[in-house]
């Protein structure tokens, strides 16, 4: 009997065991004195860098692997699926590795979605975008500069509308695509799921990569996969092409459109954060 009143015990919750924590304020100056905040604008920035220049070189590889020209096999080089492992596994790897100083965003279209979400400051927000524009710029700078022939002959690793999709298809790819990571990402760092189970901070970087994996599988043949609009514009600004610069408006619409749905899909739908705002829906185990 003892033992079952201590099982009991602890099978007893309140009604709330975890703490969302306070939201963040639309402009906190007290950010712009603190070493923190200038330290994870510089992992956002290195990150993004590091980003840009492993998946553009991976692309271009591939493209050169595969050059009918030089080569009479078409199965040569990583292949799609190696293109989208190589994009999943560095947000991973980064995103495990910058976590805890900056978030690990390495995406404006992620910064974005913590934004509405009040996760993150307006200030904070911008110079976060900012900087990850910047590393994506100079990410791929890198790798012009390191193999400039090949990277003007095989695209730069600049995304671009295929040929026989039109724009509503190309735009429904980046929604739905920057949805599904967006999505993930809050999934995965939900105070709520990090309170009641305590691998999932640890384990978080893994489906964020294996989103970014799984979009790419699906929207490359159609884009290239945006789902970053730091990603794409880099691209577009070192390869500096009309074909990749009349296409750009897919790559930051798209991703900052499906963040919003995605931010307000789990912040209002599954944390039910609008019913909890107006005092409503609350569970009655009498009804």
């Amino acid at each position: 009997m003892a033992k079952d009143a201590e099982v009991v015990e602890q099978g007893s919750f309140s009604a709330k065991d975890y703490h969302d924590p306070p939201p963040a304020p639309l402009i906190d100056h007290a950010e712009l004195t603190k070493w923190s905040f200038y330290r994870a604008i510089i992992a956002e920035f290195i990150a993004t860098l590091l980003f840009l220049y492993i998946t553009v070189l991976t692309v271009i590889g591939y493209k050169s692997q595969t050059d009918p020209d030089k080569t009479s096999d078409a199965c040569g080089g990583v292949g799609i699926l190696g293109i989208a492992w190589a994009f999943g596994g560095m947000i991973f790897v980064l995103v495990y590795c910058t976590a805890g100083i900056s978030g690990g965003h390495i995406n404006p279209a992620v910064t974005f979605g913590l934004f509405l979400a009040r996760k993150v400051s307006l200030i904070r927000a911008l110079m976060y975008m900012v900087a990850q524009c910047l590393g994506a710029i100079c990410g791929v700078g890198l790798v012009k500069a390191f193999q400039k022939s090949y990277y003007t002959k095989y695209g730069g690793g600049a995304n671009e509308l295929a040929d026989g999709y039109n724009t509503g298809t190309g735009l429904a790819a980046e929604i739905i695509g920057t949805f599904v990571l967006v999505y993930t990402v809050f999934s995965a760092t939900d105070p709520k799921r990090s309170a009641r189970d305590s691998h999932v901070p640890v384990l978080a970087p893994l489906p964020i990569g294996f989103a970014v994996f799984m979009v790419h599988l699906a929207t490359i043949p159609i884009t290239g996969t945006g789902i970053n609009p730091a990603r794409s514009l880099g691209a577009a600004v070192i390869y500096n092409q009309d074909k990749a610069w009349d296409d750009q408006w897919l790559f930051w619409v798209g991703p900052f459109i499906g963040a919003a749905i995605a931010a307000f899909y789990h912040q209002f739908i599954l944390r039910a954060g609008a019913a909890k705002a107006l005092g409503s829906f609350r569970s009655n185990p009498h009804v």
